[in-house]
């Protein structure tokens, strides 16, 4: 297994292919609000086993805090300990760029965000449906 990270069409792709099994499949988030106006700007990240894309997550910018986005694992890949590979790809690739990063958790992941470092900053809010909590880690910038 191995992670991938880029804004290459063919990654953004792969990416969906877990997003749309996870988000849009199985918890019913509309294609409208999975796939956003911030995808070509994002750097996506895909974990791989063999040539197949089995989670996936992307980072942006805003305002020098690093947003860590769309983290998701297929089904039949849970429990192995892949969302916090993932987690890590994209926490070091934002250790070159900032010095905070933040999330916003459904609440069901809270307790594994926080295993990873984060504390929640907000109250429960909806998002797509989905009841989430925003989080935040400060991290070590390196160069």
């Amino acid at each position: 297994m191995y992670v991938k990270y880029g804004q290459e069409e063919t990654l953004w792709r792969d990416a969906l292919i877990v997003r749309r099994a996870v988000f849009i499949d199985e918890q019913g988030v509309s294609e409208e609000e999975e796939i956003d106006a911030f995808e070509q700007t994002s750097i996506h990240f895909v974990l791989y086993d063999d040539d197949k894309p089995i989670a996936a997550g992307r980072f942006r910018t805003i305002d020098d805090v690093g947003k860590i986005e769309r983290i998701c694992v297929l089904p039949a890949y849970r429990g192995r300990g892949l969302g916090k590979r993932i987690m890590e790809a994209i926490e070091q690739y934002a250790t070159k760029h900032v010095t905070k990063v933040k999330l916003n958790a459904q609440t069901h992941a809270e307790p594994f965000y926080k295993q990873l470092g984060y504390e929640t900053v907000s109250d429960v809010f909806l998002d797509a449906g989905i009841p989430h909590v925003t989080m935040v880690k400060t991290i070590d910038m390196r160069s």
